[in-house]
């Protein structure tokens, strides 16, 4: 899960060593609102590979989609909120949309039949439906409710990290319970109770909203008890760019005016945007969701760069947030492995006895949040040291450790499983030390950045460059999808073709020619003849695929390294004389 920022750019002044009650019906709201997400995606490609029977790849490329549109729809979120609703009615809305989205996936879930070998039109609907009101019901709550903890304070309040800190704690608290919650009522080994889990998640939705909606009027409230995130009076004619309300606060800086050359610019904009979409829609196979993300990636940066109101300054700002947000995908690209192709491996190939009991697989996504909620206060204790000390890593080294911790992570878990047969289950202290890593490098990177785009961004642009940011994030799930798509086949599959007495492990490996009868079977099963293949390289087993993420990590962690003190001078201030 990402972690906020608490980086606010002001004068401190004196204040009261209490929080606002307002701050923990925030605390509440948002605590109920990461449960019911990361509970539900805890049980999702569970729910998708075992009920809904789809294969490994068709489930990673609907949960790459699926995440990477959460991250696209806060900016039509933020700019309802900023031109017409309020932040009030945003998160009204958004709440109740993923409850609807929750309730549509629990009455999917409910349509299972024991034995099924074929899914209902009507399962899949309410599936697909379900996801949307999630997407949209996100996009409209989870910038709002966070723009609005800063808001709490007088400008200047010292007390705005520590109010971050609680509030960023309630995340990481929702995302801890939810899937052991959700996972011990849906994660049972019967796709029949999958329904449970869902209907947990969108319990816990209703309440978080119901929290909101209760207790807004009379805790969510200024310092001088005005109300908070009402209905915009008038329309602010600002820059034409999507206002994005970060999860942490921004400069409060603002546009006396639109800039001249952007309507003249916008037919040319739209023109690119088409023919880039269509491009790489084209490279992609069609993959229509892919496309939108990965081309509004290239052409938003253009849109910025052609500004001629920038200086040669403000543009070496910018190319250093177009850098880094370059890198940042590949960081999500790996790291949200966690609720796709890791989950696979926690299901079918994790020696998961524990006692008596077996621990479901759909547990092992509270390992993130449990070990930030443990380390997050000594990482923050350790930077204060390094910087009291003048060692403190600059923010692109940062990023650079962050991407190499993840190679090492995969390392650990790539040697874990070397050499061993698909059949035979591995020790959960191998996934478990792998999330603990992995959480080092999230410590490393997700702070910071948010911090940083607001630190480098010129005024008129802060909410492009922020969306730009969110773009990458988006682009790095989108890019965890398809990679995920690349796991080998293994039990599943093997079992699933040995049902209709195929011997895939042997197709596979060459030693049993598949004749077009048994390839049409295959075909019909979902199933494939040939192990999958990353940039030309075969992967025949769970060794070459973890070590796919070990080799992007770590080539893109060293190119970072080296270009970190280029970066490091693009970002500075210029010495001036006194």
């Amino acid at each position: 899960m990402q972690t906020t920022s608490a980086a606010r750019e002001q004068q401190p002044m004196a204040a009261s060593t209490s929080h606002p009650k307002g701050l923990y019906v925030l605390f509440a709201t948002e605590m109920w609102e990461r449960f019911s997400y990361y509970g539900m995606r805890a049980l999702l490609s569970l729910y998708m590979l075992k009920a809904l029977l789809m294969n490994k790849e068709m489930s990673s490329l609907i949960y790459g989609n699926y995440t990477s549109l959460v991250y696209l729809t806060p900016l039509l979120g933020g700019y309802m909120a900023d031109r017409y609703w309020g932040n009030r009615r945003s998160i009204l809305v958004g709440g109740l949309l993923m409850a609807a989205g929750q309730f549509a996936l629990f009455f999917s879930a409910s349509m299972y039949g024991a034995g099924q070998t074929e899914v209902p039109q009507a399962q899949l609907l309410l599936f697909f439906l379900g996801l949307g009101c999630l997407i949209f019901g996100n996009g409209f709550f989870k910038p709002n409710i966070s723009s609005m903890v800063g808001s709490l304070y007088p400008k200047g309040d010292t007390r705005i990290d520590a109010a971050y800190t609680i509030f960023y704690m309630g995340i990481n608290l929702g995302a801890f319970m939810s899937p052991l919650v959700c996972g011990t009522l849906g994660d049972t080994g019967n796709p029949a109770d999958f329904k449970w889990g869902f209907l947990a998640a969108g319990i816990g939705m209703l309440i978080g909203s119901l929290t909101f909606e209760l207790l807004k009027h009379k805790y969510v409230i200024t310092a001088e008890g005005a109300p908070l995130g009402g209905k915009p009076e008038r329309t602010v004619e600002h820059s034409p760019v999507v206002p994005v309300q970060t999860a942490g606060p921004v400069r409060a800086e603002t546009i006396a005016r639109p800039t001249k050359s952007f309507a003249s610019k916008l037919p040319m904009l739209i023109g690119l945007f088409v023919v880039v979409y269509a491009a790489i829609a084209w490279l992609m196979n069609r993959d229509w969701i892919g496309a939108l993300v990965f081309s509004a990636m290239i052409v938003a940066p253009i849109t910025i760069l052609t500004d001629p109101t920038l200086t040669s300054r403000e543009k070496q700002k910018i190319y250093v947030i177009f850098i880094l947000s370059f890198f940042v995908i590949f960081f999500w690209g790996t790291f949200e492995q966690a609720g796709a192709s890791l989950t696979f491996f926690a299901d079918e190939q994790t020696d998961r006895t524990l006692g008596a009991s077996v621990v479901p697989a759909s547990y092992f996504q509270s390992a993130n949040a449990l070990f930030i909620i443990i380390f997050a206060p000594i990482f923050a204790l350790l930077w204060t040291w390094m910087g009291k000390r003048g060692t403190e890593p600059s923010s692109p080294l940062k990023m650079s450790i962050s991407l190499m911790l993840m190679a090492v992570g995969y390392l650990i878990i790539a040697f874990g499983v070397k050499g061993v047969d698909a059949s035979t289950k591995v020790s959960m202290f191998w996934l478990i030390t792998m999330y603990m890593v992995h959480t080092f490098a999230e410590l490393c990177l997700s702070p910071i950045g948010l911090a940083l785009v607001n630190k480098l961004a010129p005024a008129r642009f802060a909410s492009l460059l922020m969306a730009v940011w969110f773009l990458a994030t988006a682009a790095g799930n989108k890019l965890a999808g398809v990679l995920s798509g690349l796991y080998p086949p293994g039990p599943g599959e093997f079992a699933k073709a040995s049902k209709e007495g195929i011997n895939l492990p042997a197709i596979l490996n060459g030693t049993t020619q598949a004749t077009a009868d048994i390839t049409a079977k295959l075909a019909e099963l979902e199933l494939t003849a040939h192990w999958p293949s990353f940039l030309g390289f075969q992967i025949t087993s769970l060794y070459d695929f973890f070590m796919i993420f070990v080799g992007l990590s770590a080539v893109a962690s060293l190119i970072l390294f080296v270009l970190y003190k280029r970066l490091n001078t693009m970002m500075a201030e210029p010495v001036t004389a006194s």
